[in-house]
């Protein structure tokens, strides 16, 4: 069953359930979020003017079967000099963006070159910024300042927007959308991952205009400064208010609650399991969304909770 799906977001959820997919099928497009201005792809985006490389690195890298130590030497964060800090995957993409002088077509060699099954596409090649007004009226520009900002101020995301705020669409997202079989939204940071794409308006026209099934993974935790006390039903609002007039035809939630000692470091850093709530379900499937509860939720070595890439993507294939 070799269907093109395609996934939509950013961050470490979108490139763990990529992980996760490739074992059913090598048609995969992962559309990813450009208005990251933190950390080493910011200090890029700054000194550089490329668009910031980190998200669609770990997405390529998640969509290859590569020896080991050549995805750990992807993977290096430089420890010293004037690089310190820097991951040597994105400085990879870097020189290939100096070599041809355009970002897309940077990331589809390096993807070729490390044997990418599939492609990943910047959602827009535009210098994008993410806008937070929070329900306290301050304004803050800046992906790395929201949630930072919400928290200080003690305060609420109230809305996003994009600026530019109408930035065009990369043709190649658009057309990866229109072809598309399957349509995964998330998982990911709700705000600065998924409704960051989903601000770009030709995006949202071509979600609403495709006759793909559409799949809302919800996130197993909240994140403290973006979606502190979401519930399910407030994840699916939030994407349907973004993205209006879109169809969704089914969310997955997980349902497995954690032993308490894998909670533990979230809970210290205000972040707490997202589970089913009574009456949820009847309420999101009023909208005309299947609801799909499953034991999804799965503890890394390190402590991480994540989804567990091949149960959902077993899950998705189910239901497509």
């Amino acid at each position: 069953m070799n269907k093109k799906i395609v996934v939509i977001g950013g961050g470490t959820g979108q490139g763990n359930l990529l992980n996760g997919l490739k074992k059913f099928t090598d048609k995969i497009t992962a559309i990813v979020t450009v208005a990251d201005d933190g950390g080493g792809s910011g200090l890029i985006r700054t000194e550089s003017r490329m668009l910031p490389p980190g998200d669609i690195r770990n997405c390529l890298l998640a969509l290859t079967d590569l020896d080991p130590l050549i995805e750990q030497l992807l993977r290096h964060r430089f420890v010293s000099g004037s690089i310190k800090n820097q991951n040597f995957g994105n400085l990879l993409i870097l020189a290939f963006y100096e070599i041809f002088g355009d970002f897309e077509q940077a990331i589809n060699y390096v993807g070729k070159m490390i044997g990418a099954k599939g492609n990943v596409i910047p959602s827009t090649i535009e210098q994008v910024r993410l806008v937070g007004k929070l329900k306290n009226d301050n304004v803050v520009v800046g992906e790395s300042n929201i949630a930072s900002t919400a928290i200080s101020q003690m305060t609420e995301i109230k809305s996003l927007e994009l600026l530019p705020s109408s930035p065009k669409a990369t043709c190649s997202a658009i057309e990866a959308i229109r072809n598309a079989d399957a349509i995964i939204i998330g998982p990911g940071s709700l705000y600065t991952s998924i409704i960051a794409n989903l601000l770009i308006p030709e995006i949202g026209a071509a979600l609403k205009e495709s006759k793909a099934k559409k799949i809302f993974i919800c996130n197993i935790m909240t994140e403290h400064g973006e979606t502190d006390n979401f519930t399910p039903l407030e994840h699916v609002e939030k994407v349907l208010q973004y993205a209006p007039g879109i169809i969704i035809d089914y969310v997955i939630i997980n349902n497995k609650k954690l032993e308490s000692d894998a909670t533990q470091l979230y809970e210290a850093d205000e972040k707490f399991e997202v589970l089913p709530c009574n009456g949820e379900k009847d309420s999101i499937e009023k909208k005309g969304i299947k609801v799909i509860y499953a034991d999804l939720a799965k503890v890394t070595e390190i402590g991480h909770i994540i989804h567990d890439a091949d149960k959902t993507a077993k899950l998705i294939f189910e239901n497509l």
